[in-house]
């Protein structure tokens, strides 16, 4: 066989292997419908921050591999979520002329008596394809039941979808439930209580089944709550012995079951559907940001507040009951495979792929671990002018993907050495502290103006 019959053999399977896929859903003009298409809530599919897609670009500039970019009023450190070809993001308008957002690391943040000047919720529907606004939708107008951390915003907390409505949660007012339309459909308000050193919400709610949970760690009341997600009615509500925290839960189905999952600064607490406290552990740091996750079989929870002597990262096995809690000096137990008592960063959320486990640490040092063992692989490797890091990190193609507050993406391939293979700069004003979102072939970064769609082009 010559070289053109090969050519026209690959052609001609290459264009059967696309009909097929066409004629099943699986692709669409944008590349938006291949199986990993959606991501529906904060990190996509099981919180894991990974898509399996083989076209999702790998370098990007302001200009370079931009399929559009949407500008965005307002403000709002919430990721985008994408279901088909539409991308929903919330952002919270100011009816004043807002104090700049700040870079880096504050140990403080507080702001106090601030001026809380009325503000508009809103909800932002785009084209996936173009960027357009398909609907914008004001969930909630008035003045901010508290203040914030100055690095924070009033929209902070991701929504998430079912495919059918979107869920959204406002800090401290309530929560909210469109249609794909834009219509609102149900609303509940939430009590507002006070956060530590007045810095603010941005846990996201989750879906599982026919339920919303939310969790408000707060200095007042916190608690776990479970919705309906067709009425907004409340299932159940459980009080948890928690001061403030800001991680999202997760909902963990293993092996045995399902269970919540929700890291606290006091304990670590799984619950199963109902409420009913499954089991427990100490040993976190006194702040906890990061999301819990799982992968092939192993539960990974971390909490790392950088002034703390205790920075865990633990992965947990299926099937724990009452208190798992290390005894001290122990790394392991029945119930825990392994810890690393001081390896977690303190806000990006850690990242397991192809069996290492990733942490990100805020000032720009990058570490690699054996997922099943805890083995460390390299230990916190410098990213080049690299600090200030909030948004947590994604995987795609055998590389890593490390986005800092600057709007530098700095790409490192997959593996047991650290290897550095490029760097994507956005513009300069684009300052990004919310974690991106992956859909098909295309990658969306929101920075404190714009949203980009990143896209390969022909």
């Amino acid at each position: 066989m010559t070289d053109l019959d090969c050519m026209a053999a690959w052609k001609m399977k290459s264009t059967a292997l696309l009909v097929a896929a066409t004629l099943c859903g699986g692709l669409s003009s944008t590349g938006a419908r291949a199986a990993d298409a959606n991501w529906p809530q904060f990190r996509g599919p099981g919180a894991r921050g990974v898509t399996t897609n083989m076209s999702v670009p790998e370098s990007w500039s302001a200009s370079e591999n931009v399929a559009w970019k949407a500008e965005i009023p307002g403000r709002g450190w919430s990721s985008p979520i994408v279901w088909g070809d539409r991308v929903f993001l919330t952002t919270a308008v100011d009816s004043e002329t807002p104090e700049p957002p700040k870079k880096g690391l504050y140990l403080g943040g507080e702001r106090p008596n601030a001026p809380r000047p009325e503000h508009e919720w809103k909800v932002v529907c785009l084209d996936l394809s173009s960027g357009k606004v398909q609907w914008e939708h004001v969930v909630h107008r008035g003045p901010p039941a508290g203040p914030i951390h100055l690095k924070n915003s009033y929209a902070s907390e991701t929504p998430v979808t079912d495919g059918e409505r979107v869920y959204v949660s406002v800090s401290n007012v309530g929560v909210f439930c469109l249609d794909f339309a834009g219509h609102e459909v149900w609303s509940k308000p939430l009590e507002p209580h006070k956060t530590r050193s007045g810095w603010g919400t941005a846990a996201s709610p989750v879906l599982h089944g026919d339920r919303l949970y939310l969790v408000s760690d707060n200095e007042e009341q916190s608690y776990l709550l479970a919705l309906d997600k067709r009425t907004g009615k409340e299932a159940w509500r459980v009080d948890r012995e928690e001061k403030s925290n800001w991680s999202t839960p997760y909902v963990w189905e293993n092996e045995q079951r399902s269970e919540i999952v929700t890291a606290g600064s006091g304990k670590v607490r799984a619950y199963d559907l109902e409420g009913k406290l499954l089991w427990w552990l100490k040993g976190m740091s006194s702040i906890t940001i990061s999301t819990p996750y799982a992968d092939r079989g192993l539960l990974y929870v971390t909490s790392g507040f950088i002034v703390d002597r205790s920075r865990p990262v633990y992965a947990i096995r299926p099937g724990g009951s009452g208190d798992i809690s290390l005894q001290p000096g122990q790394t392991n137990n029945a119930s825990i495979a392994w810890c690393q008592p001081v390896a977690a960063p303190y806000n990006p959320t850690t990242l397991v792929y192809e069996g290492r486990l990733y942490v990100l640490y805020d000032f720009g040092l990058l570490s690699a671990f054996n997922a099943r063992t805890g083995e460390l692989l390299y230990d916190r490797q410098k990213l080049p002018a690299g600090m200030h890091f909030t948004a947590s990190p994604w995987a795609a193609n055998g590389q890593i993907f490390c986005l800092n507050e600057d709007g530098v993406t700095f790409v490192v391939r997959a593996g047991d050495q650290f290897e550095l293979l490029r760097t994507n700069k956005l513009a300069e004003d684009d300052m990004c502290l919310a974690t991106p979102a992956l859909a098909g072939d295309r990658l969306l970064i929101r920075s404190a103006a714009r949203v980009y769609c990143i896209a390969k082009k022909p």
